[in-house]
């Protein structure tokens, strides 16, 4: 097996890459500089990890947030891989023993805080270290350009060009326009780098937008719908996180709050509450964005417009990372621009204004635009090519040229069904018109009950549905065919009446759960299993793998072994008792 795939199995429990990972660790294992651009949940981290783990010597992380290092070492030793992460909370003596074990090769990736590179003495230490790859974490934040941008990620590339040997520079952030993506590169002084720039859409995300509404109100609405599940509520102001904070707790909600005006050992309590599920529902600045890696967070809300596109799309990207279904809701109110610019004014050195105010116009655009949402954002980060709608956004969601087609849907997807996915689309327009030819006859498909369910169409309007139906992801061609039909899984959510199929003729893949009592009793074993652990829910299975478990129901540790993020580590330390819960439950 290919050492990659290896790794990738052994440690993380997967058998294959999502888009882009495969290509980007094959150009970092050559030796070459990489710059990388993925959605927030695309897997940026493997990207650099598994390369840490075949190299020979170190790599060193560099990270914006102690509580992010933290979650990801956390992560990293509960695969069974050495990580350790260094900061301003540990004492001399803990730093040296870390350090120790770095020299004496026990340690494959530490991560440290950009601030670091400015200590001389820090620097001499890591030098001495046999280091393969520096991987730099949120990268936009050395450009000015970003939305949050540090000085002391400037100490990087002067770091970099101190070596004799110079290890790998690679680069990763989730959101970058063309402007900043320039400015990185420079700034960093990458060598001939592999640029990779993903998809920025993250189809699972539902976009919508509300003007002028009774804030509180609409929360309060919002926290019943989503009622068990874990959301944000991004506020702009401290006082405006206070002020929410004291309204639904006084309403008997169990809820926590992050902003920078909190005690370090406050925001870390609230924090660690809500990663542990002991608290579903966190109110927060900004300050609380880059700090959160909770895969299993159902729903983001911006109690307030916030000041930038790129500071809206990661903190949407907070919710539903684990790829399945998350609903974004951002209220917009025309007295929140005011407050917006008056911070900008106030806080924002000279040299920002013209920027900062430049992005929030753009986002004013965002909020007053009445086409489709996904649309926008998609065009400010530069990517081509994208529909004018998408269908699960407000604003394509109150599009009257927007229709239902699901009954049509499911008669096409029920058809495909009942011919065992055999066949390409004419054949199946045909058997759905009720055609009659030599094919149809010698293999028998006028017998089926989907034959001629839709004579009343033409061949045209059915074909037309198919496409948008393949467009849309609602349907998979068969590889290696140009018009065989797949269905996949949300094929199975439309046939089953539990997704609705919404488009325009003119012109993500979720797990399906079979199983919600065995899912449920999954979660909390692993809540409890979290605690005696000392560690995150979510870093010992995430929801996707919880689901998978409770539809596959296996039975023995093969069948274990072959669900997605189950790898050999895993199993050894949690699949006999996995093993013994689901046959209780049987």
């Amino acid at each position: 097996m290919n050492i990659i795939f290896e790794v990738l199995n052994k440690y993380y429990g997967y058998t294959s890459f999502k888009e882009g990972q495969y290509e980007i660790i094959i150009n970092i294992l050559k030796g070459r500089d990489s710059f990388c651009i993925l959605p927030t949940g695309g897997g940026k981290s493997i990207c650099y990890q598994i390369p840490a783990m075949i190299f020979k010597g170190i790599t060193i992380v560099i990270s914006p947030l102690i509580s992010l290092m933290k979650d990801q070492v956390d992560s990293l030793n509960e695969n069974g891989i050495a990580a350790e992460y260094i900061n301003s909370t540990q004492s001399l003596n803990d730093i040296d023993h870390i350090m120790k074990k770095c020299y004496e090769g026990k340690i494959k990736l530490l991560y440290i805080a950009p601030e670091r590179l400015e200590n001389e003495f820090f620097k001499r230490k890591l030098r001495k270290l046999n280091i393969s790859q520096i991987a730099i974490d949120e990268a936009h934040c050395v450009s000015m350009w970003g939305h949050d941008f540090r000085k002391s990620y400037r100490e990087i590339a002067p770091f970099i060009n101190e070596f004799n040997k110079r290890p790998v520079i690679t680069a990763f952030t989730a959101t970058a326009t063309e402007v900043v993506r320039k400015d990185v590169l420079e700034l960093l002084g990458l060598t001939n780098p592999y640029t990779y720039i993903g998809g920025f859409d993250r189809e699972n995300l539902n976009i919508n937008l509300y003007i002028e509404e009774d804030k509180l109100e609409f929360v309060k609405d919002i926290i019943r719908e989503e009622e068990g599940s874990s959301g944000i509520i991004y506020c702009v102001t401290r006082k405006e996180v206070e002020g929410l904070y004291n309204y639904l707790k006084d309403l008997g909600y169990t809820v926590g709050k992050y902003h920078g005006g909190l005690k370090d050992e406050e925001k870390e309590y609230y924090q660690e509450e809500f990663l542990k599920e002991n608290i579903n529902l966190m109110i927060a600045t900004n300050a609380f964005g880059m700090g959160i890696d909770k895969s299993n967070v159902r729903y983001v809300i911006h109690f307030t417009m916030p000041k930038n596109i790129e500071s809206y799309y990661q903190e949407i990207g907070r919710a539903g990372r684990d790829g399945e279904s998350a609903n974004c809701y951002l209220l917009y109110n025309r007295s929140d621009v005011r407050t917006l610019e008056y911070l900008i004014y106030t806080t924002a050195s000279l040299n920002r204004k013209e920027i900062e105010i430049r992005k929030l116009q753009e986002m004013i655009n965002f909020c007053e635009s009445k086409g489709c949402l996904r649309h926008f954002i998609l065009n400010y980060f530069g990517e081509k090519n994208t529909r004018n709608y998408c269908n699960s956004c407000s604003n394509c969601l109150k599009d009257e040229e927007i229709r239902d087609y699901t009954i049509e849907a499911q008669k096409i997807l029920s058809c495909v069904y009942r011919s065992r996915e055999k066949y390409g689309i004419s054949v199946l327009v045909d058997v759905l018109r009720g055609m009659t030819g030599p094919k149809i006859v010698n293999d028998k498909l006028n017998r089926l009950t989907t034959y001629g369910i839709m004579k009343e169409y033409s061949s045209r309007f059915i074909k037309d549905i198919i496409k948008t139906l393949i467009d849309f992801g609602y349907v998979d061609l068969k590889e290696g065919t140009y018009s065989m039909l797949k269905l996949n899984k949300k094929s199975l959510k439309i046939l089953k009446s539990e997704m609705k199929v919404l488009f325009k003729l003119n012109e993500s893949e979720e797990e399906v759960m079979l199983n919600k009592e065995l899912f449920n009793i999954l979660r909390n074993w692993r809540k409890d299993r979290a605690l005696k652990e000392g560690i995150k829910p979510y870093i010992i299975f995430s929801d996707s793998t919880l689901i998978q478990i409770s539809n596959v129901v296996p039975k023995n540790k093969e069948e274990l072994l072959g669900i997605r993020g189950m790898g050999e580590k895993k199993y050894e330390k949690f699949g006999e008792e996995l093993l013994d819960i689901i046959n209780d439950y049987k």
